[in-house]
């Protein structure tokens, strides 16, 4: 009986079986025993019956009926998800995929937002539904200073922005303005343009840096983003935010100006969908080349994220600082030789205030609360809360020098009056954010459309300190406060006993209701040719009142935006744009006077001042993609404007600045960085009711500026670097310039050296202002003017410490 021969894979699997090898082994298939008596009793019947054992029947299998799965909990989900979280961790990073070269994270604290090689550079704002495409896709100038620009920059204040920034000029508190962080951008004043994470923050304050991840300067109209305002651009402030990786920073810093300051900052993860990150700041400080001059500092701020699934993300963030001291309101200007008293033998140490009357303090609370949806990976539902609340109070001396002689130029002859300026102001805050992002295609096309819905409730009171005028002066009361006849060249009265200062009790109180609704769209067609556009209304409703007197304002108004880029090749592209903004009437709120936007209780109600801007330039990213290039040529004008003629507040006047707008960040090679820009400017008064101000220049603007940071990496861990700023002339005046007053031109120079220990020490020792050149920082414009002193040489050893 000749055996009959299986089928080729039968035998094959037999023989594997008789060697005791897996199929594994050979063919990568499993072959279970059981398979193996299945193909055996495959063989034929013919076979069989040949065969002398008698016949087998065997039954087919049946199958058993499986238990019904149970849906899990919740609880299951959740921990299911944490494992899944967990063993993603425990293996290597795969880098996500970007819209931009560069990203990543090479350090835990990276900012995320930078170009992780270069992180001079950064590469997006924060704003991801707004703005989707990288800074070099934008068609908007935006100058963004990463946290290391502004450490090497020595930036602890908002307020340094405007002394170290090309086309960022510091303004003053004329007006019955409030003195704190004023900003003119492209010519125009943007103080009450300010906005943290997003989120505007009227009225003037004082901000500190400590928590801060970058500051992003939006220059141009930008209401189609931001809503009111923002005539000549705005700042956004971005915080700090819990991240997911462990880190462990503190900084210190010891001046030569008294300076001791300390920083930490702290993230934890305390589960894979639960992180925590805190951080504080202490610094007690004088002003370098001022007398009495005191910033003393303290603040804290916690951040959390939650992420219970993939799909929704939940964060919080609390910052308090409080920042008090004695003020320094400057010197007295010098009318009849046109230039402040410290440019013609005045001691520029000299301060004009009263140890025991004065005093500044500046404290801010704001809480956010953001919940972030992602139903699909084109759909993101984004809701942010905030609630705020801040004060600013002092008392300080404007130093008016009324009774300066043209027929005795001896400065140790020179007299002026002592007089007060006060303010007790209260700014309370809540706004909500809802914004859905949508990503889809439309053939070759892809898109990105913000639609966004924006309300907030403003409140904002303004009390004065009384008593002042009242208050003994020995036997000699002054007239209207004024402490008059007092030396210029060496004031006597400093330590001049005061008693406790009260409130008068009739505050000005603003209150302000807005609504928003805006769409924005950005298409890309093939990274070669962007299209961007937006347009959003605004709804503002505002009241001023006090115990007598009260006016309201009621405004409604569209702004829009269009932009196009190209792009020739993948590096660089070429942009052209145009926006609009509005400025409602009484939408300065820090304001009491309606010269500088306030509203006139029981006076006129103008309309709103109507902004509109035209750029184009060009971006490019060079030396490996690291060094991101910038050039623009821009042209902005202001419709409408509010002016005081013969006493009283009209509007028709208009105003325009042109120019160029150079910029550069990141790096030329591994081991050269720089930062900085060029801004020329070209303003001119195009209409007005005040004979003799057409055709003149705006006040209050450097019209040439320049600014350039610098560092260099040698072997061995040093680093050296520095940087070099420069401003043309300012004029004072309302808005047309008077050339009777203007502050000189300047050059500074800072310069620093750094030495890395090891991977966690670092020690720099920081010179500002090296060359301790006397330049000003403002000029008040009134019949008696008087401007404000920068800080003067002083030297920091900063050593940080990173684990």
């Amino acid at each position: 009986m000749n055996p009959r021969k299986a089928p080729r894979s039968l035998r094959s699997e037999a023989a594997i079986n008789s060697l005791g090898q897996t199929a594994d082994n050979n063919s990568g298939k499993k072959v279970s025993a059981v398979a193996g008596l299945i193909a055996v009793a495959s063989f034929s019947g013919a076979e069989a019956q040949q065969s002398s054992l008698p016949p087998v029947t065997v039954d087919a299998p049946v199958a058993r009926p499986r238990p019904a799965a149970s849906k899990p909990s919740p609880d299951q989900v959740r921990a299911r998800t944490a494992l899944r979280r967990a063993a993603r961790r425990a293996q290597p990073v795969q880098a996500a995929p970007v819209p931009f070269p560069n990203a990543g994270s090479l350090a835990a604290d990276a900012n995320p937002y930078a170009d992780a090689a270069a992180p001079y550079k950064v590469d997006r704002v924060q704003a991801s539904g707004k703005f989707p495409e990288p800074l070099l896709n934008t068609p908007k100038t935006i100058t963004v200073m990463s946290k290391e620009v502004l450490a090497d920059k020595n930036i602890t204040s908002l307020r340094e922005i405007g002394r170290s920034t090309a086309g960022v000029t510091l303004g003053s508190g004329e007006g019955g303005n409030a003195f704190g962080d004023r900003f003119f951008i492209r010519g125009f004043d943007a103080r009450n343009d300010v906005f943290i994470d997003g989120i505007r923050d009227p009225a003037v304050s004082i901000r500190e840096n400590f928590f801060t991840e970058q500051i992003e300067i939006l220059r141009g109209p930008a209401s189609s983003y931001a809503g009111r305002g923002t005539a000549g651009g705005a700042i956004n402030i971005v915080t700090k935010q819990a991240t997911d990786r462990n880190f462990y920073n503190a900084d210190s810093t010891f001046g030569t100006d008294h300076t001791k300051r300390v920083t930490f900052d702290v993230n934890q993860v305390i589960s894979p969908t639960f992180s925590v990150r805190t951080g504080g700041m202490f610094q007690d400080a004088n002003v370098a080349g001022r007398n009495y001059v005191t910033d003393d500092r303290w603040g804290g701020f916690i951040s959390t994220k939650w992420t219970p699934t993939n799909d929704i993300k939940i964060t919080t963030n609390y910052v308090h600082t409080d920042l008090s001291g004695l003020p320094d309101f400057g010197v007295p200007y010098y009318k009849q030789g046109n230039g402040p008293v410290t440019e013609f033998g005045i001691p520029r140490t000299n301060w004009y205030g009263f140890v025991n009357r004065d005093f500044q303090t500046a404290r801010q609370d704001f809480g956010t609360l953001t919940a972030e949806y992602k139903p699909t990976d084109n759909i993101t539902l984004t809701s942010r809360t905030r609630a705020e609340h801040s004060m600013l109070a002092y008392i300080g001396t404007l130093p008016n020098a009324t009774a300066l002689l043209t027929n005795n130029p001896d400065p140790t002859t020179w007299k002026f009056n002592a007089s007060p300026q006060s303010r007790n102001q209260w700014v309370d805050i809540l706004s909500n954010q809802e914004e859905a992002t949508f990503k889809f295609d439309t053939g070759s096309v892809k898109h990105t459309t913000a639609v966004g819905l924006e309300v907030s409730n403003e409140r904002v009171g303004i009390d004065r300190y009384t008593g002042l005028s009242s208050e003994a002066f020995g036997n000699n009361p002054p007239v209207n406060g004024s402490f008059q006849g007092q030396s210029i060249y060496a004031p006597n009265y400093t330590f001049f006993p005061f008693g406790i200062p009260s409130l008068v009790g009739n505050p000005v109180r603003y209150n302000v209701d807005s609504k928003a609704l805006y769409v924005i769209d950005t298409a890309n067609w093939q990274d070669t040719i962007i299209l961007n556009g937006g347009v959003r209304y605004d709804g503002y409703d505002m009241t001023g009142r006090n115990n007598t007197q009260s006016n309201a304002v009621k405004s409604d108004f569209v702004n829009y935006n269009a932009g196009i880029v190209f792009k020739p090749v993948p590096i660089g592209s070429l942009y052209a744009a145009y926006a609009t903004s509005t400025n409602p009437f009484g939408s300065e709120l820090d304001a009491t006077g309606g010269d500088y936007g306030a509203i006139v209780l029981n006076g006129a109600v103008l309309g709103p001042e109507r902004n509109k801007a035209a750029e184009v330039g060009t971006k490019w990213e060079l030396f490996d993609r690291h060094l991101l290039v910038t050039g623009a040529l821009f042209h902005t004008e202001k419709d409408n404007a509010r002016e005081t003629v013969n006493g009283g507040l009209t509007s028709g006047a208009a105003y325009q600045v042109e120019g160029i707008d150079l910029e550069v960040s990141g790096k030329i090679t591994d081991r050269w960085s720089v930062f900085g820009g060029l801004v020329l400017m070209r303003s001119k008064v195009l209409q007005t009711q005040i004979p003799g101000n057409v055709g003149l220049q705006m006040a209050n603007i450097a019209h040439e500026s320049f600014s350039m940071l610098s560092k260099y990496k040698f072997d061995g861990g040093w680093e050296l670097g520095g940087q070099a700023v420069y401003r043309s002339k300012i004029y004072g005046g309302t808005f047309a310039a008077n050339t009777g007053t203007e502050l000189p031109s300047y050059w500074r120079f800072d310069a620093f050296v750094e030495k890395k220990i090891d991977k966690n020490w670092t020690m720099k020792l920081y010179a500002q202002n090296l060359t301790n050149k006397l330049y000003y920082d403002t000029l008040y414009r009134s019949a008696v003017p008087f401007v404000a002193v920068a800080p003067g040489r002083a030297f920091y050893v900063v050593t940080s410490a990173k684990f």
